[in-house]
């Protein structure tokens, strides 16, 4: 009687990096990793370019404050390289909607900028988009949407779920 040994899947790294680190994050005030690793995500390419989340500074509890109270909306540091500092703070208003956004909550209520040299992240290669043969596959099968944007996005969506 033989024994095979039972197939181990591959893992994505994210899964086994992600808590390694999450204490280095929590200590600069990031409750969750993804602010730091989705940054072009959540801004857009172009704020990412020029600025980067250092931390984020939440404000101290007031002494007697219930432990239901309200938190008062954190403050977002982020690096910014000097030439650009002008054009994220004119930006600030757009950057705080698009975190709390990302939070759904209004978790940050202003930035503060330190002009210091980005710490360059190696570009992302850009993403395959889903086959034009399985997106027309998947907006047939659509029922009928009469917002052309929406039907769109749901055949893209559709095709790369397919696609796995």
């Amino acid at each position: 009687m033989s024994f095979k040994p039972a197939r181990s899947r591959a893992r994505p790294l994210a899964d086994l990096v992600g808590p390694a680190l999450t204490p280095a994050f929590q200590r600069r005030g990031f409750a969750a990793t993804e602010i730091v690793t989705h940054w072009d995500d959540i801004v857009g390419a172009e704020v990412a370019s020029i600025a980067e989340p250092m931390k984020i500074e939440w404000p101290r509890r007031r002494d007697g404050a219930p432990g239901d109270a309200v938190q008062e909306p954190a403050t977002l540091v982020l690096r910014v390289e000097g030439p650009a500092a002008i054009e994220v703070q004119h930006m600030a208003g757009v950057i705080v909607g698009r975190v709390n956004q990302f939070f759904g909550w209004p978790a940050v209520g202003r930035l503060a900028l330190r002009q210091a040299p980005l710490q360059r992240r190696k570009t992302k290669t850009p993403r395959r988009g889903p086959d034009p043969q399985a997106v027309a596959a998947a907006a047939a099968a659509l029922p009928p949407v009469a917002d052309q944007g929406l039907r769109d996005a749901l055949a893209r969506l559709g095709a790369a779920v397919k696609r796995g």
